[in-house]
């Protein structure tokens, strides 16, 4: 269901691409599909974690592979709006956060983060190597599917790590992504109406007494 989830903003998010032009009608046409996709992003990712929050029994006595998020209470919430780091320890709120990055076309961002995140904990040197190697041609090298944006010394440096990785390869890269969107996206997600409808409490309605 994630996968399916993604893929359909990303298919959204192709063809937005390509109907867009420098006009000025082309540029109302993008405000345009760009909120047509905010609302479509909202629907999916609230059918998406709604239907992952219940578990349920495992068929035929096999543990299920889904992931499983629980939806967070008004107050935990809350909480990822006081540190980045409350947000991306949430499962339920990465993947909101995650999904919300698409619909800015700047997932590949989260995506390098937790691929750094990975390699950190990797232990074996010949694994080590091959996860080097292939985070560099995904978001570093010239032209990369998901290249990510940083500068070019930081890109050669990289470049030149890589030779012989050590699992601090890529952290100068991964703390400026990081603090990129600690101080653009991060914001702007606290912001959305997804984010807010998630801290909003349950109204209590109380019925008048008799007299």
């Amino acid at each position: 269901m994630q996968s399916a989830m993604f893929l359909a903003v990303q298919h959204d998010c192709g063809s937005m691409d390509k109907s867009a032009g420098n006009s000025p009608k082309s540029e109302e046409k993008r405000g345009k599909m760009k909120r047509t996709l905010l609302k479509d992003w909202k629907t999916r990712l609230s059918y998406f974690l709604q239907n992952s929050s219940s578990p349920g029994k495992p068929k035929n006595g096999k543990k299920s592979k889904q992931q499983t998020f629980i939806k967070p209470s008004p107050e935990e919430a809350q909480l990822w709006s006081e540190a980045f780091d409350e947000l991306l320890a949430n499962k339920y709120g990465l993947a909101a956060f995650r999904a919300f990055l698409k619909s800015e076309f700047c997932e590949e961002n989260i995506e390098f983060w937790l691929a750094c995140e990975d390699f950190k904990k990797t232990k074996s040197p010949q694994k080590l190597s091959s996860k080097a190697r292939k985070i560099y041609t995904d978001f570093i090298e010239k032209e990369a599917p998901k290249e990510i944006n940083i500068d070019f010394q930081t890109k050669s440096l990289i470049a030149q790590n890589i030779q012989e990785a050590t699992s601090g390869c890529f952290t100068t890269a991964q703390k400026r992504v990081y603090s990129l969107m600690e101080n653009n996206s991060y914001p702007r997600f606290l912001e959305s109406e997804f984010y807010q409808d998630l801290c909003k409490k349950p109204q209590i309605t109380t019925e008048p007494h008799a007299t």
